[in-house]
């Protein structure tokens, strides 16, 4: 029982209340399909088929309505807690915040500094993930803030709230003394040549599917594979090849700023936008702590160190 979150049961609360799973997940700002998986969690947990699924729909089955009782009364007694430790709980507690890797370290690392010296009893844990993995926590409440990156023109999930913290273009991460960097520009041409190695995300990640529509399929001559821009930029540093990323995952970076790393200008990809954002869920409460931390990056984004984006998507 170490895993069921109260989020889980206020959700299957609502859609007792409501009769329907479509109509609770309107209500609770909620994709169906992402409603109906944490469900089926909960109901995994509990060893227990809470609803009764059928082709009209989905209703609370019989062994759900025994549990109800205690459901409601999981759901007052912590509503009697968040109401008695008040203020107190919203300032000492715990932030998760889920983080993909080109989220950016220039970015970050000020951010989670600043927020240290002003709520020194709140612990951060910083996680990094791939986008959907975050989508899915902040969902189901197991992290607070998320930092992920869309391409122009990408959906966002309308239960998060999305604050756009940057703006950028892909560039070609590489050494120095590459051969490359003798060049203002970089094409796709290039990075197929064979000269020097490729190195791409893994499938999942958005570099990973910007490389794949910019060599329009084709296969560079060598290439190796890694998770995330910081496992990519240490390899490029060590001479292993160059690779694609936003340039303000690479503008700042302690790499580049000791010289190790450098970028130039990906000339098929200049029309592309890179979007760094933000964000948290629509429903419930938002702790002190959390808002702060969420402004912090707000606030950090804008500074004329980085490039100022719009404060909303």
């Amino acid at each position: 029982m170490r895993s069921v979150r109260i989020e889980q049961l206020e959700y299957i609360a609502a859609v007792t209340r409501l009769g329907s799973l479509r109509r609770a997940a309107e209500e609770l700002h909620l994709s169906q399909p992402a409603l109906s998986e944490t469900v089926r969690n909960l109901e995994r947990e509990l060893g227990v088929d809470l609803l009764e699924r059928k082709r009209s729909g989905a209703t609370i089955s019989a062994e759900g309505r025994e549990l109800l009782p205690h459901i409601a009364g999981v759901i007052e007694a912590v509503d009697r807690l968040r109401g008695a430790a008040g203020d107190q709980h919203r300032v000492s507690r715990m932030i998760r915040l889920g983080t993909v890797n080109t989220a950016t370290v220039p970015l970050l690392i000020p951010a989670v500094r600043e927020f240290r010296a002003t709520h020194p009893a709140t612990q951060v844990e910083v996680v990094g993930a791939q986008q959907a993995e975050i989508h899915r926590a902040l969902l189901e409440g197991s992290f607070d803030l998320g930092l992920v990156n869309c391409l122009q023109g990408d959906d966002v999930p309308p239960a998060l709230e999305t604050t756009v913290l940057l703006r950028g273009r892909p560039v070609v991460c590489l050494r120095p003394d590459s051969p490359l960097a003798a060049r203002p520009t970089v094409s796709a041409a290039d990075l197929l040549d064979g000269r020097e190695p490729l190195i791409v995300m893994r499938s999942g990640y958005l570099m990973h599917r910007f490389i794949h529509r910019l060599l329009a399929g084709r296969t560079p001559s060598f290439s190796y594979s890694t998770d995330g821009a910081e496992m990519g930029k240490l390899m490029v540093a060590e001479g292993l090849g160059v690779t694609v990323l936003p340039d303000f995952s690479v503008i700042g970076d302690p790499l580049e700023r000791g010289g190790a790393i450098t970028h130039r200008t990906l000339a098929d990809g200049e029309a592309t936008e890179v979007l760094l954002m933000v964000q948290r869920r629509r429903s419930g409460s938002v702790p002190r702590a959390v808002r702060d931390l969420h402004e912090l990056f707000v606030r950090r984004a804008e500074t004329p160190a980085t490039p100022r984006a719009p404060r909303g998507l």
